[in-house]
């Protein structure tokens, strides 16, 4: 069990991020609020708890790696990190702009501890099955862990309407790659619609159990479920385990909550319906956030 003490540091590191998320937005007039806010909570406990790092030596061989597959939710990851301390808080607020590190998707090679570049959906696991094929040929001999580090990946729901997901999905069992930890952000939102409108995927932990992964599904938003979560996973040593978990989209912010059309939308550009108005939309979302007690 973590320490109610460190629960509540994750948490505030959890509002702190989301309030990060809607700053940067607000300054760019562009990107998206909805993944980002919901998966706020995920982002924090895996690096504020499970993940190894060291944001002062971002390439230690020994680190575990995190991609990101839906690149387009790269505000949680980039306020994430900003807040790790692996850059400025200051220089989130530079976000799609000219000549900044913090582009729209990750470009791999303009910050530390980027471990691939995304934008194109469905790539993400392939690139994380690479990784985690080469350190399990080649690392896993010379240490005493079962796995010398372990290799995040994360991924949208909508997302599972790629076909090289399922490739990659098959691939992994295949090699037995015990050291891939997969999320999946269940918050039932694409572009367009629900999930379930688009592209069906429920039973979804069904399908993975199918192709032979572990599988876990917990509320995207306890902190606790998702440290236990991750635990559970790095027990499972012969299968690649997925965590789906279920979020809120738009998450803390009452006007965004559940609604596919912030999904990619930030505040104070759109007449969403039951929104406030454009000039209002930033401080009232930023005022419901600060207001979140911890």
């Amino acid at each position: 069990m973590i320490p109610q003490e460190k629960i509540k540091h994750i948490q505030k590191k959890a509002k702190d991020i989301r309030i990060s998320i809607i700053e940067m937005l607000a300054q760019a007039k562009s990107g998206h609020p909805g993944g980002p806010l919901g998966m706020a909570d995920v982002f924090a406990t895996v690096y504020f708890h499970s993940l190894r790092h060291d944001p002062a030596h971002p390439f230690m061989v020994e680190r575990d790696r995190v991609v990101l597959s839906n690149g387009h939710i790269c505000p949680v990851l980039y306020a994430t990190m900003a807040h790790a301390g692996y850059f400025s808080v200051d220089s989130l607020k530079t976000l799609r702009q000219f000549n900044s590190p913090l582009q729209g998707h990750p470009h791999r090679e303009f910050l530390p501890a980027l471990e691939n570049s995304s934008g194109p959906l469905g790539c993400g696991l392939s690139q994380a099955i690479g990784m985690a094929l080469v350190d399990k040929r080649e690392f896993a001999s010379q240490s005493n862990l079962t796995y010398p580090r372990y290799i995040y990946c994360f991924m949208g729901d909508g997302e599972q309407n790629e076909g090289e997901v399922w490739e990659a999905v098959l691939m992994a069992p295949k090699e037995k790659l015990g050291n891939i930890i997969a999320f999946i952000d269940r918050n039932h939102i694409q572009i367009d619609g629900d999930t379930e409108d688009i592209m069906p995927l429920h039973p979804l932990d069904k399908k993975y159990e199918a192709f032979n992964w572990h599988v876990q599904t917990i509320d995207g938003h306890d902190i606790q479920a998702i440290a236990d979560a991750i635990e559970n996973a790095k027990k499972e040593t012969e299968k690649p385990s997925v965590i789906i978990a279920k979020t809120t989209p738009g998450k803390g912010v009452s006007f965004m909550e559940n609604r596919y059309e912030w999904h990619g939308t930030p505040p104070g550009i759109s007449d969403v319906a039951g929104a406030p108005e454009k000039t209002k939309q930033t401080e009232v979302a930023l005022q419901e956030l600060r207001a979140i007690v911890i």
